[in-house]
This record gives structure tokens, C-alpha cells and sequence, in this order.
């Protein structure tokens, strides 16, 4: 190929062009999005051709939406644009509730700082929990697509109690194996009590939950507001002579369908042991990012 030609754009100009940075437009190649029209093979330098600058263009306004590569690689190449439509328009539902979400939070903060609010409003307790049948889904997450996987979880769960005939016999909870973070995903285990031992249905498995000694306290409020409760938790273990002896769980008491997020009642339990206590008849220690 000739690289004279005009038909042919540096990188470098190419990135000034569409306004993709070079590293952005190297990502994009990794990922299959947007490769260059030419590599050299000798220096391994890349040339893009002008009629790739629309489909940069459109890159770079849905990542101006915090789309990801992924799902933007899904719509530019979906041969059904009604396809790609439903994407995007997930998207923007995504964008919504993440919108609400923050804005539940300014106001939080709002009457945190005009004192209408404790920062830490939680009374803590110990509750010996007796361990319990539960039917369960796990899988690994991040903290970008958590909440739509917990979503789609429960809908694994409950489709699988409904194939087994199975009622519920308490609280959905959460039980978080690992911490999930900015830079750490990890397993989640989404969990529904049932009244007899379960049957494994694909994904969905019955086990006992354990029970034991467990610190605990409920938060009243949205979800993404939680993180003050497992703040106050955390510090009342470590100042009352108790260790944390397995992953934390969430247990919700009430349904986000029926009652205002300023409503929502969230059971939270760490499993604890006194600091005395032999460490060999522990659970390992986990913990979960708030």
C-alpha cells in the first residue's frame, strides 16, 4: 500500500480529527471497535482512512455517555438497527437511574450539612442467627455492572424456585464473598430461604447458610446511601473486642417495588467472634467495599 496517498491519516491526525485520543484509538483498535486501515509492518505505526471518521465520531459520543466498549462494539456492528436502538435505549435507562441515584445522594448530603441528619444514625447489636435453607445463584461482578447483574440474578433465582414448585420462606439477602471496588470485582451470592433442602437447578443450587453470632444493624434509605451503616459497623466490631469471622450479608426487609427508596429497610450482618476465640474454628475473613 502506498502511504503517500492522501486517502491514508496518521495516527497522530487522525486522533486531532475525530478528537479520540491516541491511546483512546489504540483501545479501540485492541478491541476491535475501530482498527486502522494500515499498519506499517515496520515500524508498526497505524494509518486510518477519512471514511472511519464517522464511525470515530460515533465512538467517541457514546463514550462520552459512559458507554462501554463492549456494548458500543454491539451497536456499530448490530445488522438490525432496531437492535441497536434497544441498546441505547437501555443505556439511557441505565444513565436515568444512575442520575436519580446521585441526585438522592445530593440531597442526603444536603441535609447532612443543614444538620438535619446524623451522619451515622445506627444502633448496633449482636443477634445469635440461627443457620438457615437457602436456594442460591453466585457469580463474579464489578462495580459497574452490579446492580444490573443483581437484577438479572434474582430473576435466575426466582425463575428456578418457580420450575421447582418452590415458595420462599423469608428475606432475599446478599452475601458478599469478596470486596468489590473501583479497581476489585469479586463474587456475590444472591440468596432466597426456602423451607426444605433445594434441588440444583442450572445456575441455582440450595445450600445451608450458616448461622452464628452476628453484629448487626438496619439501614432505613436508599441502597447507595448504605455505606455509613458498614462504616459504624466495621469501627463497633474493632472497639468492642469482636473479629470479623466471614463474609457480610444484606438482607431486605421490604420490596424497592412497593415502598419509596426513603423507605427501603436493609438488614446488614457481619459474622463475628470474640477477640479470645480460636481463630482455627473461623470462617476466613471477607469483607465488602461501600
Amino acid at each position: 500500500m502506498n502511504l503517500s496517498s492522501k486517502t491514508l491519516i496518521p495516527i497522530g491526525r487522525f486522533s486531532e480529527m475525530t478528537r479520540l485520543s491516541v491511546k483512546a484509538l489504540r483501545l479501540c483498535d485492541e478491541k476491535g471497535l475501530l482498527p486502522p486501515a494500515f499498519v506499517d509492518p515496520s515500524t508498526g505505526y497505524r494509518y486510518y482512512g477519512t471514511a472511519q471518521a464517522r464511525r470515530a465520531e460515533i465512538i467517541r459520543i457514546l463514550r462520552s455517555v459512559d458507554m462501554p466498549l463492549d456494548e458500543i462494539r454491539g451497536i456499530l456492528d448490530a445488522d438490525d438497527r432496531t437492535l441497536a436502538l434497544e441498546r441505547l435505549l437501555e443505556h439511557r435507562d441505565r444513565l436515568s437511574a444512575q442520575l436519580a441515584a446521585r441526585e438522592r445522594m445530593l440531597a442526603y448530603l444536603e441535609s447532612i450539612i443543614q444538620q438535619k441528619e446524623r451522619i451515622m444514625p445506627y444502633e448496633i447489636d449482636i443477634s445469635d442467627v440461627q443457620p438457615q435453607r437457602i436456594a442460591a445463584v453466585r457469580f463474579n461482578t464489578n462495580l459497574e455492572r452490579i446492580a444490573k447483574d443483581i437484577q438479572a440474578g434474582f430473576g435466575t433465582l426466582i425463575r428456578g424456585l418457580g420450575r421447582a414448585g418452590v415458595a420462599a420462606a423469608g428475606a432475599p439477602l446478599i452475601v458478599y464473598h469478596d470486596i468489590i471496588d473501583r479497581e476489585n470485582d469479586g463474587d456475590v451470592e444472591l440468596c432466597v430461604p426456602v423451607a426444605a433442602a433445594f434441588e440444583a437447578d442450572g445456575d441455582v443450587y440450595g445450600r445451608e447458610l450458616e448461622g452464628g453470632a452476628m453484629a448487626t444493624t438496619v439501614h432505613q434509605g436508599p441502597y447507595e446511601q448504605i455505606g455509613p451503616a458498614y462504616q459504624t459497623i466495621m469501627s463497633w466490631i474493632a472497639e468492642n473486642g469482636r473479629e470479623i469471622a466471614g463474609p457480610p450479608r444484606e438482607i431486605y426487609l421490604n420490596d424497592p417495588r412497593e415502598v419509596a427508596p426513603e423507605k427501603l429497610l436493609t438488614r446488614i450482618e457481619f459474622p463475628v467472634y470474640s477477640t479470645g476465640s480460636s481463630l482455627s474454628s473461623a470462617p476466613s475473613d471477607s469483607s465488602v467495599s461501600t
